[in-house]
This record gives C-alpha cells, structure tokens and sequence, in this order.
C-alpha cells in the first residue's frame, strides 16, 4: 500500500501566483498513492481556477472515498473567516483533504486550537520580527479498510510557529487515543522528526528532507506510525508544484 503526504499550495509553484490543475493533475498521478493526504487545499477559489482541487485528486488516483475539510471560508482578502464545517458543498474554502482508493468506514474531523493572538514572527532577511495572526488548523482522520486489515489514517496541517504547533498535536494525540490501531499521522507538522515522535510518541516511517521543495535542509512533513506498520520504501520527489516536496511511503500494515 503506498501512502503519500503532500503540502500542494494549492497548486502551484513558489514563484508563481497561479495555479495549474493540469500540473497538479500530473503530480497525482505520478505519485499514484493508494491513500493521499492534501494539505493547502483549495476548492472554488479564484486563483485555482475555482476548481476542487480534492475532485481532481479523487478522479486522477481513482478514490473511492475522499473528503475536504475546510480549516478557512471564503477567499484571500475578502470573506477569508475560520471555517465551522456547516459551509454549503460548493462554498470557496481552503484546508485539507484525505482520499483513499480503499473504502472508508467512519469519519472523524478535528479541530484545533487556534493561537488567540498575534505572534511576534522573525522572516529570514528581516531585522525586526513580525507580528502574524494564524489561521485556523484542522485535522481528519479515516478508518480505512485497506488489503492489510483496518488501519487509522489522518491527516493534519499544522501552525508554523513553534511554541503553539506543540499543543496543537497534543491535542490531536489525546483525541486518537481511542482510534483503532495501526495507526498512521500524517501531513505537514511544521517541526523535525525528533520533535513530532516525541510529542506523538509514535516512530517516523520516512526519513527525508522535504522543505523547502528546490534544495531541502528539513523534513517537516511526516509519516508516523503507531502500531505494526512496515516500509518498504519511500521517496521526497521534487514535483513541478509547491515549496514542499510530497513524501511517499510503500507499507504493510501487519
């Protein structure tokens, strides 16, 4: 079974402010996952073409199931507000998405908690930090009827700034507690393998630099496991989308 985490931005390219579905398109099915979590997802945003980015990924890899999760409703500069979940099916949104060509059994959606206030954030080049609102983070998690037995899957996005994105993922943890295992976390966590298996207390499938996407000095995206999973192989592709590089893992899960 080949899983994939891959922070999209939404499509396109770091040096470019436009997205190509035709190019995200290829990305997937190159990658040809089995179970494929999305981060940066967008669905009826003016800049991608009002596409549904997670429609694109479902038809290209052949999902039976899939679902988005909208962590922000509206677009950029407009109507850009945290999402609730109670936004109609077609409404412009931003998150992330969960698909997998195996069927899904239940669904559970996460959210997380949100930093009350501005954090002082230095950019590298800037003298002075730079005080930066976050956005709303969420998680899915899938109870997948996979060839090896049900396994646990989720998927996340968390905060960049450090000091908050270490409560965010504990309080993911506490609310798979009870998830049936194997278990497996993925997505961009924002922080280093040492960092997240600690907080998780779950082991990292894959070990490779992933951000950012043209030369990479650090993985901060993830394939963490709790229970008997083994891999097989893996990979950090550089596609001709995103600033970070998707993470591939080929498992068995028994």
């Amino acid at each position: 079974m080949r899983v994939v985490t891959f922070n999209i931005l939404n499509g396109r390219t770091p040096d470019e402010d436009r997205v190509s579905v035709d190019a995200f398109r290829d990305a997937v099915a190159l990658l040809d996952p089995d179970v494929l979590a999305l981060q940066e997802v967008d669905r009826n945003q003016p800049r991608s073409q009002r596409a549904d980015l997670t429609a694109v990924a479902a038809e290209t890899m052949g999902a039976e199931d899939h679902r988005f999760v909208a962590a922000l409703s509206g677009s950029p500069g407009s109507t850009w507000v945290a999402a609730t979940g109670e936004e109609q099916p077609d409404a412009a949104a931003y998150g992330i998405a969960l698909l997998s060509r195996f069927s899904v059994h239940s669904w559970q959606i996460v959210r997380l908690p949100v930093l009350p206030v501005k954090a002082p954030i230095r950019f590298t080049g800037d003298l002075l930090p730079t005080l930066v609102r976050d956005e709303p983070r969420v998680a899915v998690a899938a109870v997948i009827e996979t060839p090896d037995g049900a396994v646990t899957v989720v998927n996340t996005h968390l905060t960049f700034i450090r000091w908050w994105n270490g409560r965010q993922l504990r309080t993911l943890v506490r609310e798979l507690e009870s998830a049936g295992r194997p278990l497996l976390l993925m997505g961009d966590l924002n922080m280093g393998p040492e960092r997240a298996a600690a907080l998780t207390g779950m082991r990292g499938l894959v070990d490779h630099v992933t951000f950012p996407a043209a030369d990479p000095n650090e993985q901060i995206d993830h394939v963490l496991a709790d229970g008997p999973v083994t891999v097989t192989g893996s990979a950090a592709p550089q596609l001709p989308l995103s600033d970070h590089r998707a993470l591939v893992a080929d498992i068995v899960c028994a």
